[in-house]
């Protein structure tokens, strides 16, 4: 499929499409996945990986482009497809260009390439140079903008979101630290002039063991290239893998003070019917897991998912310990308070930052059967008597029949609650 397209000016290109593979579904072993190639006037850019057979939207970026006309051809990639697919439908497509006289230029001119994995030791034996048209698949990324020491100058930092970690964090974990099993990581870092030009030397990406390394490969019309090159999916700097992803990086994370990053991926539903596709087809979901288990989870319906606001005093010098937060939950009928860290202390969460975490409640739980809301202070060691106030609570829902975030749950507390050693426990919610 050719589609012929005109930029009206100078700058950098993007698409938008809505995708189906019918026939296919992410969750099902052999029947993953069917992949799009992009390629621009001839040149590779990027790869689409589809999920299934409901359509769905993208954006990806095309490359830097000059005036005039331009075609782009979409490509069924049948060597990284799933054998059971034969077809993708595009049902809508758009263009648009970023012009280099636009401020948010920048953000597009200098967004990373991400290329593939093709590491062993994936879970359910994906393999060889295509294992991201099955596994841990990027699935969107975005940008933060700060102030740079130099005035006129900003820095840019982008994040990818892949559809689920291989390695890493356990799933339980995740669910309860996280609220997720996607992996959310931040890709590369660099500093613009007031031209939007990268800044020589303030490049740096997160390299593996989550570390920060200066960038030193290759650019492409002012792109870094970087491959993922861990079962955590962090990054080298070295590309050769076949694959390759450009999932436009053009929304902003504008205060993550007040917005957690998994509110990113709230703006794509779709994203959480893939991680609840893949994290089933990989096994790690069960009726009822047991209490004590480091690689299972309940069906992630049966979850509620919550962004949580909150603030720690400063500890004395010389605390041992930490307090941290955990949500928990009673429905209608049950005096069971159903917890966040399901016990493990190590599971609640001590960042302060806006933390995405999730509440395991019996299967058939609905929006409705939720009748209190508490946050729980939590210690780790010797209680260094700090308090902690929880500023709010972001969002919080269930995932519907589709995987989708479903019927938002009302928890909004009038006010701050504080939390400490004598009062431990405070609602934030009751019906």
């Amino acid at each position: 499929m050719v589609v012929p397209f005109r930029t009206g000016r100078d700058g950098e290109a993007l698409v938008t499409l809505t995708v189906a593979a019918p026939g296919l579904d992410w969750g099902t072993p052999g029947k993953e996945s069917a992949v799009l190639q992009l390629l621009v006037d001839g040149r590779p850019a990027g790869d689409v990986v589809v999920f299934g057979a409901t359509p769905t939207e993208r954006s990806f970026a095309l490359g830097a482009l000059r005036r005039g006309r331009h075609k782009l051809t979409l490509s069924y990639a049948a060597d990284r497809s799933s054998p059971a697919g034969s077809v993708v439908r595009v049902s809508r497509l758009r263009t648009e260009t970023i012009a280099t006289t636009d401020r948010e230029h920048a953000v597009a001119a200098n967004a990373p390439v991400l290329y593939g994995r093709g590491i062993p030791g994936v879970p359910g034996g994906a393999t060889g140079p295509f294992q991201n048209a099955v596994s841990d698949t990027p699935v969107s990324a975005w940008y933060q903008e700060t102030p740079a020491a130099t005035a006129g100058n900003r820095v840019l930092t982008y994040t990818i979101v892949w559809s689920n970690e291989d390695g890493g964090t356990s799933t339980p974990a995740l669910m309860a630290r996280w609220g997720r099993t996607t992996d959310i990581e931040w890709a590369y870092r660099v500093e613009v002039d007031g031209r939007g030009k990268a800044v020589p030397g303030t490049a740096y990406f997160q390299s593996p063991d989550h570390g920060t390394k200066l960038f030193a490969g290759r650019y492409e019309d002012g792109h870094p290239l970087l491959q993922t090159c861990t079962l955590n999916n962090n990054l080298c700097d070295v590309v050769d893998n076949p694959m390759r992803f450009a999932p436009a990086a053009v929304e902003r994370l504008v205060d993550p003070k007040k917005t957690a990053r998994e509110e990113m991926v709230d703006r794509h539903p779709w994203v959480y019917q893939v991680m609840t596709d893949e994290v089933r087809r990989e096994g790690r979901v069960v009726a009822d897991p047991p209490a004590d288990t480091t690689t299972l989870i309940a069906d992630p319906r049966d979850y509620l998912y919550a962004v949580v606001r909150k603030t720690t005093s400063a500890p004395p010098p010389g605390a041992a310990g930490w307090a941290g937060v955990a949500l928990g939950v009673r429905i209608k009928g049950d005096p069971t308070l159903y917890r966040s860290d399901r016990g493990r202390v190590d599971w609640s969460l001590q960042r302060d930052d806006p933390a995405a975490t999730t509440v395991r409640l019996p299967h058939g739980t609905r929006a409705s059967d939720i009748v209190e809301v508490v946050a729980i202070r939590t210690v780790a060691g010797v209680d260094p008597g700090t308090t902690v106030t929880v500023n709010g609570v972001n969002r919080a829902f269930l995932l519907g029949e589709d995987d989708r975030p479903g019927r938002a749950v009302p928890v909004r507390p009038e006010k701050p609650v504080t939390l400490t050693a004598a009062a431990p426990e405070a609602v934030l919610y009751r019906r």
